[in-house]
């Protein structure tokens, strides 16, 4: 009689079988094709307690057991103020998928409720600066984020439309803050409703956001970014009624930009206007 597996090496087994497409060789495809991850790297994997980065967490493990590039990885979940239910609920899935996390505590969400503006900006770029500053007391030189495709889709399009201007997320980018470190997105190429498939498939039930914030979203007030991102994330649903590549679309467009054809352009800070090479072009 065979032995039952344990609910861990389920949600393995279901990685490499069932998603083995829509997850595992995306997901393979990101760190390969961005050369995301170089033998030697020590890497913070952090965890929000959300669906992607406790796929990402177990990915990035799975990862390491089978490459012939040798890293190390840590399990880091920063704890921004959580209410004891939400704390319990990341330990509990950290366990249930065998990953075993290393916890720090913040007071963030404290500092973000003060803020009589922008808190959910603020409460971004203080749970980034930590998540570094915890990554390097660790002895890590990488971050890992579990930022996927339609992140990178949603981030172009809410730039153009709301930013004014054309920006995307790329897959790795070394901090301005810190340095020697470099945040990863290995999750850079897997779609978010296969990562929901994957996480209705196993039965599994992980945080939304767990901010104050939020809760008042879900009791009828606004969400500064929250709400703009969910009407791009509508928009390009029924963008996707008559034409559904466009994601795979915009997805190549920012592989595939024409510097020649934009009247602008920024990079390291500076702007630049077409007529500084116009003539040049007689």
């Amino acid at each position: 009689m065979a032995k039952e597996l344990e609910p861990w090496q389920r949600v393995e087994q279901s990685i490499s079988k069932k998603f083995r497409r829509s997850i595992w060789g995306p997901f393979i495809t990101a760190v390969k094709r961005y050369e995301l991850i170089e033998e030697g790297d020590r890497i913070a994997v952090c965890i929000s307690g959300g669906k992607d980065s406790m796929l990402l967490a177990k990915l990035m493990q799975m990862l390491r057991r089978h490459s012939d590039v040798p890293f190390e990885l840590t399990y880091l979940v920063m704890d921004p103020g959580y209410s004891p239910e939400n704390r319990a609920r990341i330990e509990e899935n950290a366990a249930l998928l065998n990953v075993p996390v290393v916890i720090r505590e913040s007071q963030i969400f404290s500092a973000a409720n003060a803020a009589s503006e922008s808190p959910c900006y603020l409460c971004a770029r203080m749970r980034r600066g930590h998540l570094y500053s915890f990554a390097r007391e660790l002895g890590c030189n990488k971050i890992a984020l579990g930022h996927h495709f339609s992140d990178v889709i949603e981030t172009t399009v809410l730039g153009m439309f709301y930013g004014g201007q054309l920006q995307a997320m790329i897959p790795k980018l070394h901090s301005t803050n810190f340095e020697g470190m470099t945040l990863i997105r290995p999750l850079y190429c897997v779609h978010e409703e296969d990562i929901l498939a994957w996480k209705r498939y196993n039965g599994l039930e992980f945080l939304q956001c767990a901010c104050r914030f939020t809760e008042e979203l879900h009791s009828g007030y606004p969400l500064e970014n929250g709400g703009k991102r969910q009407e791009i994330k509508e928009l390009i649903r029924e963008l996707k009624k008559t034409n559904p590549n466009i994601e795979k679309s915009i997805f190549r467009s920012i592989h595939n930009l024409s510097l020649d054809t934009f009247p602008g352009y920024k990079t390291d800070g500076a702007e630049h206007s077409f007529l500084e090479r116009f003539d040049a072009h007689r």
